[in-house]
């Protein structure tokens, strides 16, 4: 009997809130800019998982979860992904995701939210705040967003590579994120 009452109550608080969205892989993508020797690059996270419990009626209910694998940045070249995953940069080895766990979702207005939550990097954790747009297209809901970050300020390029004159301290993590 209590393990009745108990599956009815966690099936109705599931229900009660926001509703698991399941994402589309092959859509959805995570990025980081940065400069290098102030040109801008552009490149790729192609392992990342992303949940989404959405309720665009009560966005404050909802959670959003994004862990990516930080050995699967895809710089264009195979020897300077190679590179990025050692200790001096990700240190894949002994911390092989970085994470954001959601803490708050607030409705900003015109189709846009303000999320806050906590994101780690090389087992360093920061709390961050920025904007997230979300649309509808074809039936699918699309969130968009952008979080500055300072990578020295998560070991991100240890040593020599801690002189942001060739590679600077400023990135932009950029998602785009599409539900199936």
């Amino acid at each position: 009997m209590k393990k009745i009452l108990l599956a009815s109550l966690i099936g109705l608080s599931l229900t009660a809130g926001a509703a698991a969205l399941k994402t589309d892989p092959a859509k959805t993508s995570v990025t980081a800019t940065f400069k290098q020797m102030n040109v801008p690059v552009d490149a790729k996270f192609t392992k990342h998982k992303v949940a989404i419990d959405y309720d665009a009626a009560k966005p404050e209910t909802s959670k959003a979860t994004v862990e990516v694998e930080t050995a699967s940045l895809d710089l264009g070249d195979a020897d300077y992904n190679k590179e990025v995953a050692k200790k001096e940069w990700f240190n894949a080895a002994q911390f092989p995701k970085a994470t954001f766990i959601s803490s708050a979702i607030k409705p900003a207005g015109a189709g846009k939210l303000t999320v806050t939550g906590k994101l780690t990097i090389k087992g360093k954790a920061t709390d961050v705040t920025f904007p997230v747009t979300v649309k509808t297209e074809g039936g699918k809901q699309v969130f968009d967003g952008a979080v500055p970050i300072k990578r020295l300020a998560y070991g991100i390029g240890e040593g020599e590579w801690k002189d942001t004159s060739i590679v600077g301290d400023d990135v932009t993590i950029k998602f785009h994120v599409v539900s199936q």
